[in-house]
């Protein structure tokens, strides 16, 4: 298209320029023929007229399109019958005028210069039209072209973005050429193999752990439900024992909880019937209720409406835990509000609260926020939101007036 558009430039620009300097030394030459023979004044050209008027006759014979115009070249358009032509008198036609002065006389050379423009034109919408026609072909090459170099990338994509789907890592480079995107490809498989390696080791050892963990815990639940079991137990003894076996129920809990996080898999409960958070709730407050101790706290359970979840029991103790022990910890004073409604539950405290810019970071492990004041490590929220990714839960955190926090945990898938 810039080719085009110079070739248009240089072609009009040089034949302005030599038509200008062939009329120009025409009309000199013709003056100069006419001072030397006066009577002479039949001077024919192709394309180019000649004419001679004296001053006194200037304003009679002079066409109207010439009055006025000083010594130089002019270019004109106006119909065939002003310029002297003898074609269609209706028809437009553009000439060049040049103008000689001499003292007492005009002297002219008219160029039809109509076949010219005609021919610009002609040539003008040719080389557009090709520019057009080359650029469409040059567009559908293109893409044609770049559809057959890309569609190797087109598959290599398309096949990682299957990878793993039906937990099967099926190699990529056999399917290409020993190319770049085969070199990719087996790059990407050299990737997928460590991958695969790291995370199935990081499984065996969850899974490892998981279960070596819960042969102490199971035998500190049984020993602790055998000696709180004894008649003679002393008041504080009993509450410490109680205590041990809460823990206990909840390292239990939060290891399984863990091992659903690691696999990656939502487990609905055993039986396969839906755990009642209603229940629930109360077994969770007296677990955390140690962190009230010394507290003018006052704990409300309003059961609204009965809540059953598809989901097991450890689980929701973890995540509903989570909520409750926070509540639990950073509320100094006043009331804990725990609500429990057909869709999930809210937990309401008047403690601290969490500034606005921290509500989104507390659920990034090891995020401690400014108003806490506590020495947890930072990874109950991060847990919590991980398991509600995990089935699909929402959990929000709003400021409760005058002051304190309102955490909402919505259930219902």
């Amino acid at each position: 298209m810039l080719f085009a558009a110079f070739a248009l430039f240089l072609r009009a620009n040089l034949e302005e320029r030599i038509i200008d300097q062939v009329l120009q030394k025409e009309v000199s030459s013709f003056a100069e023929e006419y001072l030397k023979d006066p009577d002479n004044l039949n001077i024919e050209y192709s394309l180019i007229k000649g004419r001679v008027i004296s001053d006194r006759r200037y304003e009679a014979v002079a066409p109207a399109d010439w009055k006025g115009l000083q010594p130089g070249v002019h270019r004109i358009v106006s119909s065939a019958a002003n310029a002297g032509s003898t074609a269609n008198p209706d028809e437009r036609t553009a000439y060049k005028l040049a103008i000689h002065r001499e003292p007492g006389l005009w002297f002219f050379l008219q160029y039809d210069v109509t076949a010219e423009e005609r021919t610009r034109r002609v040539v003008t919408v040719a080389i557009v039209s090709s520019v057009a026609a080359f650029a469409g072909l040059a567009l559908l090459l293109g893409w044609w072209s770049a559809s057959r170099i890309m569609s190797p990338v087109t598959e290599l994509v398309r096949r990682v973005n299957r990878l793993g789907r039906n937990n099967k890592v099926e190699a990529l480079a056999p399917n290409f050429p020993d190319d770049e995107v085969g070199q990719l490809a087996q790059s990407l498989d050299d990737y997928s193999a460590r991958l695969t390696e790291l995370v199935e080791r990081d499984r065996e050892f969850n899974s490892d752990v998981s279960h070596e963990l819960r042969t102490p815990l199971a035998v500190i639940q049984s020993t602790t439900e055998l000696l709180l079991n004894m008649p003679d137990l002393g008041d504080k003894v009993r509450a410490r024992l109680n205590r041990i076996e809460r823990s206990a129920k909840q390292s239990t809990e939060l290891i399984t909880a863990l091992l659903h996080l690691s696999r990656g898999e939502k487990q609905a409960p055993n039986d396969g019937e839906s755990t009642d958070v209603s229940l629930l709730i109360h077994s969770i407050v007296d677990s955390h209720r140690h962190h009230l101790l010394g507290k003018p706290i006052q704990v409300k359970v309003d059961i609204v409406e009965p809540l059953l979840v598809a989901a097991p029991e450890s689980v929701l103790s973890v995540v509903i835990g989570n909520l409750v022990a926070n509540a639990f910890k950073y509320t100094r004073e006043g009331e804990v509000l725990i609500r429990v409604q057909s869709d999930g539950i809210s937990v309401q405290d008047t403690g601290p609260g969490i500034p606005e810019e921290e509500r989104e970071r507390v659920f990034e492990r090891h995020f401690r926020g400014s108003t806490g004041g506590g020495t947890g490590a930072g990874l109950g929220l991060s847990i919590l939101n991980r398991l509600c990714a995990l089935y699909g839960w929402r959990v929000s955190l709003r400021p409760r007036q005058p002051h304190g926090l309102d955490a909402a945990l919505n259930l219902r898938v």
